[in-house]
């Protein structure tokens, strides 16, 4: 894991011409927002247009927390207003869509948490690679009444078959590494002293090889496996819609009360405080 510093920041390191790699340090939380989008749009354009980058790896500096939600606390507008990408989705799932189907190899290298907007980075990544002992992911949506609007009703099922990805989205539970892996929500998961090192590893050894054979591989999976944009279109404007809910603005003032966008128990076991919401 990279160290973190006290400046919010998507850290693009170039580690080498062919293998970079991009690290999450958005302190204390890594809160994705609207702030953060033409951060990223900056690194997804570059990744998708310099000729010699074949892998990234995607991180986090944060201990704890892999890539979290979005940031609640930001004015709707400021997401809202935000120009649609190149592919004429919203920003955010018109980056992972174009991540998706770059000509380079993405690997999610996840230590903490991944729930919301982090799983589906993860999911839109070709290859997810967890910490046995410290990576949890969720879709924990559904239990504050929102809809997930990054792309996973698209994408889990064509990882896991559809009742396991109902479970994950409507359970909207924690997933450890191991379960990850056994529904095939992650490639793999290793013990934590092996992750960096096994990322490290097979990345190089990508790196290594001839990107126009990567790119048109890819290209020939993507046909089988990636959603069209049209099955993404809906999951963006379902959830800024649900979020505009009074029930759901109920049961997200609920979690605000409890601690929700503060470092504390909420946030490290959210799974389980949306499953109390309905309780109180």
């Amino acid at each position: 894991m990279s160290k973190s510093t006290s400046i919010r920041q998507i850290r693009l390191e170039r580690s080498s011409p062919s293998y970079w790699r991009v690290t999450f340090d958005l302190p204390p939380l890594n809160i994705f927002g609207p702030i953060e989008i033409p951060k990223l749009e900056t690194i997804i354009k570059s990744i998708e247009t310099d000729e010699r980058v074949k892998v990234v790896v995607f991180d986090s500096a944060i201990e704890g927390f892999f890539l979290t939600h979005y940031d609640f606390l930001a004015k709707l507008e400021e997401t809202t207003s935000l120009p649609l990408g190149a592919t004429g989705l919203q920003p955010l799932p018109d980056m992972l869509a174009r991540l998706s189907r770059a000509p380079v190899v993405s690997i999610a290298s996840i230590r903490g948490r991944a729930t919301g907007v982090g799983s589906e980075l993860a999911l839109a990544s070709d290859l997810r690679f967890a910490s046995r002992e410290k990576a949890i992911l969720s879709q924990w949506e559904v239990g504050a009444g929102l809809v997930p609007g990054g792309g996973p009703m698209a994408r889990l099922p064509r990882l896991m078959g559809r009742g396991r990805a109902l479970e994950v989205l409507l359970g909207a539970d924690d997933i450890d590494g191991d379960l990850a892996q056994l529904y095939g929500y992650v490639n793999r998961s290793l013990p934590d002293s092996e992750l960096d090192g096994f990322v490290d590893a097979l990345a190089m050894r990508i790196a290594s090889f001839d990107k126009q054979a990567i790119a048109d591989t890819k290209r020939l999976v993507d046909i089988a496996s990636l959603p069209s944009d049209a099955e993404i279109r809906p999951e963006w404007t379902a959830f800024v819609s649900s979020l505009q809910r009074p029930a759901t603005q109920a049961r997200i003032g609920k979690l605000m009360e409890l601690g929700f966008h503060k470092p504390g128990d909420v946030e490290a076991r959210l799974g389980y405080y949306v499953g109390q919401l309905g309780n109180q």
